[in-house]
């Protein structure tokens, strides 16, 4: 049987699917869950491959990427740059959702782009906690991109200028 939809309601599902993506965005948790109830796929993406998941966790709204994943939002889905949701968190420091996603199985080593690892991104861009965060569950600060740089190395390349951005620099340990 073909279901055939009109014009209208293709725009008005695409409307639909562009408010959803906001409430992603903007973490309206609550309005994001109904739609998902009503049939919303859990794993939306934008034009540029970016899924509710990944808005969410980006723009630092831990109730909505909580949601998110207890309804199955796949915690490794890719943007169209190779970006994890991780990766994201990593980016911009965000503890809390950095571990909602490990917690769910997201893949401490994807490379982001360029080989560069979650812990690299948190270390090239002082994520100080997020660094540790990651480190304490199997992140290897050696392990090199594909310019063959590490975590180790961005961190002390990164260091004067985290410092004036009066970010504490990571303490070496005998551990790596």
């Amino acid at each position: 049987m073909q279901t055939i939809t009109t014009e209208s309601e293709e725009k008005r599902y695409a409307e639909l699917q562009y408010m959803a993506l906001g409430f992603a965005r903007n973490g309206e948790t609550k309005h994001l869950a109904v739609m998902l109830r009503a049939g919303l796929p859990v794993n939306l993406s934008d034009a540029k491959g970016n899924s509710l998941l990944m808005l969410a966790s980006y723009n630092g709204n831990v109730e909505t990427t909580r949601m998110l994943i207890e309804q199955g939002a796949d915690v490794d889905c890719r943007n169209d740059r190779g970006q994890t949701p991780l990766g994201g968190a990593a980016f911009k420091g965000y503890e809390e959702i950095a571990s909602l996603l490990l917690a769910h199985g997201a893949d401490i080593d994807a490379d982001n782009g360029g080989g560069m690892t979650p812990v690299m991104f948190a270390a090239m861009f002082g994520r100080i906690k997020v660094v540790e965060q990651l480190k304490e569950h199997g992140a290897s600060l050696n392990r090199r991109n594909r310019l063959g740089i590490s975590a180790r190395s961005l961190m002390r390349l990164t260091r004067p200028i985290n410092l004036i951005f009066g970010r504490k620099a990571i303490q070496r340990t005998s551990a790596e």
